[in-house]
């Protein structure tokens, strides 16, 4: 039964929980990490790790892609941002990291709404594209449900292999048109995803409704959360909408089972994206119901990324509502053991995989999953989403 209380007279609300408010709790059984398999499989795509990348230019180049694909995990770019605009984004970063350097943090999303207001050149989003096909890794390109219906074609041609229909929050319905419109014909996923020969991720979402509604449009998956991460993310605070992840996932989870009894067997696999900033959030996500976990600030801090220390998520760009700044990542480790002005970032095989010097896990995120896991009892994902859990008083 919900756990609701009232908040006032005669308006009652849910209690929900955050993945802090959590713990995994281990059972009599334990094992060794190298008998852990994360490993697991989106349609016809299988990847060793369960991570994907929030599609952000912070994160997200062709480069940085290619590295995660061949680290075993997915990177996803974004299909509207500075790569499918700009032939120069790295002159365009530095730009922006210069203004942040000499204190103009007010200008930052200022100019990041500016960049993103250049017209969109499918040919230089078609190079990216071939950059990371080439590399002989999978292809994720990340759209809005508002732009879906117009990139999806050139980016089916170019060879995308995975689209990510991603929004802060989506329906199965998103009522949209051309900005020369007072009104547009919807974008009804169940018929856009069903004429594509290409597997669709959709989301965010929040709720088990919702979640459901968008598994009957013949998503693969479905995307929980908007990426929340505290001084990067401000959707709270501009919107007002929150998703404490916990609740969040088990919903989701929930109407993956549902669907799954309503298809008679057609699973779609849940993907967590939000609140996570180490590898004991990652298992908890995990152990709430998630098949894999979109990533952001955790990654953030690899030498492969293009912000160079400096994370924001894709709406902080939003043209009329930004949600989000810049965020500086912590980034002490000294591989070499010098002492210079700027940090070391570690590689992103480093991130993943370790070896660690961090004793609160942003470090060896692969080993901190595996061995929790491991503790619990657990030899695989799906296993460890029947872990036991507890709440925090």
């Amino acid at each position: 039964m919900r756990d609701m209380v009232e908040i006032g007279m005669g308006r009652t609300a849910r209690r929900t929980y955050e993945l802090d408010d959590v713990d995994i709790v281990p059972s009599r059984r334990t094992r060794s990490s190298k008998q852990v398999s994360l490993s697991w499989q989106l349609d016809a795509y299988r990847f060793e790790i369960p991570f994907l990348s929030h599609p952000t230019d912070a994160l997200v180049s062709p480069r940085f892609a290619v590295e995660l694909g061949r680290l075993g995990g997915l990177g996803v770019i974004n299909g509207e941002g500075l790569w499918a605009r700009h032939a120069d984004v790295e002159a365009r970063i530095d730009q922006l990291l210069e203004l942040v350097d000499k204190g103009g943090y007010e200008r930052a999303v200022a100019l990041l709404q500016e960049l993103h207001a250049a017209p969109m050149q499918p040919d230089l989003l078609a190079a990216a594209v071939a950059e990371v096909r080439a590399a002989g890794v999978t292809v994720a390109v990340r759209v809005s449900p508002q732009n879906a219906r117009a990139l999806t074609p050139a980016l089916v041609q170019a060879g995308v292999d995975l689209l990510v229909v991603h929004g802060t929050i989506i329906s199965a319905e998103h009522v949209s048109g051309p900005a020369s419109q007072e009104a547009g014909e919807p974008l009804n996923l169940k018929t856009f995803i069903a004429e594509l020969d290409v597997p669709v991720v959709a989301g965010g979402v929040s709720d088990h409704r919702t979640a459901l509604h968008l598994m009957r449009t013949g998503a693969a998956g479905v995307i929980v959360g908007y990426g929340s991460y505290p001084g990067a993310t401000t959707t709270g605070e501009v919107l007002g909408i929150g998703v404490p992840m916990a609740t969040a996932i088990a919903d989701a989870a929930a109407a993956r089972r549902d669907y799954l009894d309503e298809t008679g067997g057609r699973y779609v696999h849940v993907i967590a994206d939000g609140d996570v900033a180490t590898s004991g959030h990652l298992a908890k996500a995990i152990a709430c119901g998630a098949d894999a976990v979109m990533l952001g600030v955790p990654l953030a801090s690899a030498a492969e990324a293009p912000g160079r220390g400096w994370y924001w998520p894709s709406a902080a760009a939003h043209p009329s509502v930004p949600r989000g700044s810049l965020l500086h990542v912590d980034d002490p480790w000294d591989l070499g053991g010098e002492t210079t002005s700027e940090p070391i970032r570690p590689t992103l095989e480093r991130v993943l995989f370790g070896p660690s010097d961090d004793p609160f896990g942003s470090l060896n995120l692969v080993g901190g999953l595996r061995r929790s896991m491991a503790k619990a009892g657990y030899s695989d994902l799906k296993e460890f989403q029947k872990v036991g859990l507890s709440v925090r008083a």
